[in-house]
């Protein structure tokens, strides 16, 4: 027999309701906002000429006046935080298998090193950008853990 409260004494006002429990998002929701994250990411990794030669006079100049902001950190931390979005999101589909993440995103961003190589003359594949999108799948991991940590506390 399921437990129930006791009933309440009569005069007393009623028992405020219950929060509602916090609900997921359809799993269709992830998978839309990842295959958007997808070909943005692919438009970015394959764009005929780096991405940041626009703005690479304007960190030259800061690099001046700041030396530790240099054209290599900041492709890092760009490279970093442009793969933040694949380890929040591809937790949300594989539910199941997480542990699956990180690898996948060691082939995705390796599929676009090689890419880049075989593909643009005007892009230069590296390793370091390997470790940069790998660290930042990391780190999308942790912050969702870390969100999902707090909503449970």
């Amino acid at each position: 027999m399921p437990d129930t409260p006791p009933p309440l004494p009569p005069g007393t006002p009623p028992r405020p309701p219950l929060p509602a429990r916090a609900r997921r998002p359809p799993a269709s929701v992830p998978v839309l906002v990842l295959a958007g994250y997808l070909l943005l990411l692919a438009v970015i990794a394959f764009w005929p000429t780096p991405v940041d030669a626009d703005v690479a006079p304007l960190i030259d100049a800061l690099s001046r006046r700041l030396p530790a902001i240099t054209r290599p950190r900041v492709e890092f931390a760009a490279n970093v935080a442009l793969f933040v979005p694949f380890g929040v999101l591809l937790p949300l589909i594989l539910r199941r298998s997480p542990e699956l993440v990180l690898p996948i995103a060691l082939v995705a961003t390796v599929t676009i090193e090689c890419g880049q190589a075989l593909l643009l003359s005007h892009r230069v594949p590296s390793v370091l950008d390997i470790v940069a999108n790998v660290t930042g799948a990391s780190i999308g991991m942790l912050v969702l853990a870390l969100r999902r940590r707090m909503r449970r506390a």
